[in-house]
């Protein structure tokens, strides 16, 4: 487990961020699509916070929002104890080189009129990370440190393969010497083999330049390995979180234990004990009342009856155990 300091690299404090339903002839705002919705977290120096939940949550909302590529409708989200979210553009460029992404498709996220060389130098111009006769040598150090060689700085995007294409992704985040990288689904896109290379890829980078994640992820056995903590998102909110370890052998919340008991089980004579979960994920339009996990929720319904607190009240994010927050009224 990472060693935490008083101050977190990252503070995210009650982020929401809502996208407008228009409609009508003058293009009215008529609700709100609720992506995020007043989730609070911290991720600290060195550690791997991997963020896991169904297609939709909000995970890569969350990610976006937090490097500032999308604009929080409110909340606050802290770099180093320096608050990000009222700055200008203009006065947020500085961090920018701090704090990077990698994202889910490598080749759409690569432009495919420029050579790889072109691409990584443009950061190290950008932001002076080298002297300018220099930039070449700092390319070709990038491009070894992902276990390309140096001759393809002279290709384009179209003439790499899939797991190629996502380590010239990781050379870019690279390049300007970050903090953080939040990698979006970073591996989801590749086959199996090579989602195991570029996972070790990125522990053995974290190791040797200190580096923070913050692993946005579907696949949960991915994020056992690779996660210090593990946050679970369900429809804009975080449900739980706490230490990786924790959380996959103690589950608390009840839709983290279905998310779990659906990842397959390396053993043909062991079976697993899958819970189905009944009715459809809510619209973030329109979430429920109290809970938003009360109508597909086992806990809350009692002899076909819902509990009134899980349908009224909304459960607050709260430590059951040391170290371990789950939000839900039942345990």
């Amino acid at each position: 487990m990472v060693k935490k300091i008083s101050q977190p690299l990252i503070e995210v404090k009650n982020l929401k961020k809502y996208f407008p339903i228009r409609s009508g002839f003058f293009s009215r705002v008529t609700g709100n699509v609720k992506a995020v919705d007043d989730i609070s977290f911290n991720i600290y120096k060195g550690e791997t916070l991997g963020l896991v939940g169904e297609s939709g949550c909000g995970k890569t909302t969350t990610g976006r929002v937090i490097l500032r590529l999308l604009e929080p409708t409110a909340g606050k989200v802290l770099f180093e104890g320096k608050e990000l979210t009222g700055l200008s553009q203009k006065e947020i460029r500085p961090f920018r080189k701090n704090m990077q992404i990698i994202f889910q498709d490598p080749y759409s996220s690569l432009n495919p009129r420029m050579t790889v060389g072109n691409m990584l130098s443009e950061a190290l111009r950008v932001h002076n990370i080298v002297k300018k006769n220099e930039i070449q040598k700092e390319v070709n150090r990038l491009l070894d440190v992902v276990g390309l060689p140096a001759a393809y700085s002279t290709r384009y995007p179209h003439e790499f393969s899939g797991g190629q294409r996502q380590r010239i992704g990781i050379a870019r985040a690279l390049s300007v010497r970050p903090k953080l990288i939040i990698c979006d689904e970073a591996v989801s896109a590749l086959d199996v083999s090579i989602q195991a290379q570029i996972i070790n890829l990125l522990k053995d980078l974290q190791n040797e330049y200190k580096l923070t994640y913050l692993f946005i992820a579907h696949d949960l056995s991915v994020v056992e390995y690779i996660s210090d903590r593990v946050a679970v998102m369900y429809l804009g909110k975080i449900v739980e979180i706490s230490d990786s370890k924790k959380l996959y052998t103690n589950t608390i919340h009840p839709y983290s234990k279905a998310l779990l008991s659906a990842v397959p089980i390396p053993n043909p004579n062991k079976k697993s004990q899958r819970i189905i979960l009944t009715g459809d994920v809510p619209s973030p339009a329109n979430p429920p009342n109290g809970c938003t996990f009360h109508p597909r929720c086992p806990l809350a319904n009692q002899n076909g009856d819902m509990i009134k607190e899980c349908v009224s009240v909304e459960p607050t994010l709260t430590e059951k155990n040391k170290g371990h927050f789950a939000s839900c009224h039942q345990v």
